[in-house]
């Protein structure tokens, strides 16, 4: 299976579990063999890539401000497109831009996903059952991409993607070794660093320039 090819699998999710009006946001970065893939939550329609009218890349966070200063912060984000997304409002990014943004996401070594990709309104809390019908796709994302480490934001998605019961104060910089088709991977969760958690975004630096530091 291919990246492309999940794309269909999770186009039937979206329709099952998001907004019938909005778009599926899949994923974006290096697709080979990056640093670190990031798992976030799930997508909200102030993605302005989930419109139906929108023909460019839909990868996370693209119309978006707060997510940004944590790429910057650790040097994953040209300053120059940093400022940039600083500066305009969220419906001023075009496709074009957008595509610019993740040729820089790219070209970091990074690749930034969702464990769900169902587009919802707004940031309404899922239940795990919708997260856990992801997981499997999740796992094929990262067989194919094949990171060097994957960084896990939040609670429940590391509790749901390690599959037991994380609280991420109490693991901080910890590596878990997750198998996914006879291949060893390693994990790590961190404090989710936007909207209610915006206040824990310099752990989250904190703890990934740390994770950094294992590889480089």
């Amino acid at each position: 299976m291919t990246l492309e090819e999940l794309k269909i699998e999770y186009d039937k999710l979206q329709l099952k579990y998001g907004a019938k009006e909005l778009d599926s946001i899949y994923n974006g970065g290096c697709t080979n063999n990056p640093d670190i893939c990031f798992v976030f939550m799930n997508p909200t329609g102030k993605n302005i890539a989930s419109s139906k009218e929108w023909k460019g890349i839909k990868s996370p966070w693209i119309g978006t401000k707060n997510i940004w200063d944590l790429f910057y912060e650790l040097n994953l984000l040209d300053e120059n497109i940093y400022k940039k997304i600083k500066t305009i409002k969220g419906n001023e990014w075009t496709e074009e831009f957008a595509k610019e943004v993740y040729e820089d996401i790219s070209n970091h070594k990074i690749f930034i996903t969702n464990l769900g990709k169902c587009t919802q309104l707004d940031a309404r809390p899922l239940p795990d059952k919708v997260y856990k019908e992801y997981l499997s796709l999740l796992e094929k994302e990262i067989e194919i991409i094949n990171p060097k480490v994957v960084i896990l934001f939040g609670n429940q998605v590391s509790s749901i993607v390690l599959n037991e019961k994380i609280s991420v104060s109490q693991c901080r910089k910890k590596e878990f070794i997750k198998e996914i088709n006879n291949k060893e991977y390693k994990f790590y969760s961190v404090y989710y660093p936007v909207g209610n958690g915006r206040f824990n975004i310099d752990k989250s630096i904190e703890d990934i320039k740390y994770i950094m530091k294992t590889f480089n």
